[in-house]
């Protein structure tokens, strides 16, 4: 299998080098950055690159401000957090094209930073416009891609200007990303245990389909789950499930049967009547075992599943988790996922945290700094473990 070149594999002092970096960060209303975790991924790439003396140009989306200038969707909070990162300037420029854009990228020494305006203030970036993607690429030598999470896209700067720019390589984290989710998942230490979590089955079945192919055991928890009691014969209550997915629900468990796969469904849950997202609470909870009766809906996995599943993942040399047990987001449903975090995060072996809410609620639960490996890519990583080609990463030079 071909593997995209790194910046280790290219000598880029000198060379004025367009990095896509993943700088879509949370931010508060005050337009303070809320979680800065993208921001220092990016850091060991841009870090090297300062090294070896290239002229730097950054590029990142922030957002979705659809084609139009967003005022609270600027970089330039970014620019300011990352020169306090690097310990150095980091120019901002008020556009990602134009002769502004040339004038600060050609005014660069090597080692200098420049921070370019939110990409997708130009419809061109997300439609790959070639236009767009030609004058984005006029301004560099060579290229860098480290956005993992937006390897799954096919943009002007994911992909567009690999046709422009040479040599194209990899970053470390998108290298990182593509170790820990490609190479230590296709061929794991055993036993290998996935956890998944979230809401449908049918965001899932395509990663479930494809893992059952390498996992030793796989546990189910959130609501997706219910779709599989309903696949079970059971009752679900009011709980969040998808009638339509049920036969896909059944194929996925008559496969696990077929590759001997060890399945665990919960087998016990906490539900709850009066559940208000918005203000984070529920009126009032029980635990049930098997069927949940009417006018309840399951917020978590119960008690006597988080000793079952906590007992495998003990036993595991690889552990990949994606997707939360229960609705971690309101205390009292949160024990579940937690309680999953803490084992996780206990095993010695390696831990791989697939992307989106499975890392925000290992950072909430606290055990963040105790796991392998957190992945910054939702959707990409996902796809990645669905075995499809990320058009960010088939676009690079290849080994």
């Amino acid at each position: 299998m071909s593997k995209a070149k790194t910046i280790d594999s290219v000598d880029l002092s000198g060379k004025r080098v367009f990095v896509r970096v993943d700088f879509n960060v949370p931010l508060d209303s005050a337009g303070t950055i809320s979680d800065d975790s993208r921001i220092v991924a990016a850091l060991p790439t841009i870090k090297r690159l300062i090294e070896q003396g290239a002229k730097i140009i950054l590029g990142s989306h922030l957002g979705r401000p659809k084609g139009k200038r967003v005022p609270e969707m600027s970089l330039a909070p970014i620019a300011r957090e990352l020169s306090e990162k690097l310990g150095q300037p980091v120019s901002f420029v008020n556009d990602c094209i134009g002769d502004e854009v040339k004038a600060a990228a050609e005014a660069l020494e090597p080692g200098q930073v420049l921070l370019l305006e939110n990409l997708r203030y130009h419809e061109g970036e997300e439609k790959n416009d070639p236009e767009f993607t030609k004058q984005l690429a006029a301004n560099a030598e060579a290229y860098v891609n480290d956005a993992f999470g937006t390897a799954h896209r096919a943009h002007a700067s994911t992909a567009g200007v690999c046709d422009f720019l040479t040599p194209k390589v990899a970053g470390y984290l998108i290298e990182k990303e593509l170790a820990y989710l490609g190479e230590k998942t296709g061929n794991p230490e055993r036993p290998f245990v996935v956890i998944l979590g979230g809401a449908k089955v049918s965001d899932k079945i395509a990663v479930i389909d494809s893992l059952l192919e390498k996992a030793d055991t796989m546990l189910i928890g959130g609501a997706m789950a219910y779709t599989f009691a309903l696949a079970n014969g059971r009752t679900v209550g009011e709980s969040l499930c998808e009638v339509d997915k049920v036969d896909t629900a059944k194929a996925a468990l008559s496969k696990a049967a077929e590759k001997g796969v060890k399945f665990l469904l919960p087998s016990d849950n906490l539900v709850a009547k009066g559940l208000n997202f918005k203000a984070k609470s529920v009126a009032e909870t029980q635990i049930i075992s098997g069927n949940i009766p009417e006018g309840w809906e399951g917020v978590d996995i119960g008690p006597e599943t988080i000793k079952t599943f906590s007992e495998e993942i003990a036993g595991a040399k690889t552990i990949l988790w994606n997707g939360p047990m229960g609705i971690f987001e309101i205390s009292e449903c949160s024990k579940g996922t937690f309680a999953v975090a803490d084992a996780v995060a206990s095993n010695n072996g390696t831990s791989i945290i697939g992307g989106g809410d499975s890392v925000k609620a290992i950072k909430n639960s606290g055990f963040s700094d105790k796991v392998t490996f957190m992945s910054t890519g939702g959707g990409a990583s996902l796809e990645f473990l669905e075995g499809k080609t990320l058009p960010g990463v088939a676009a690079l030079d290849q080994e």
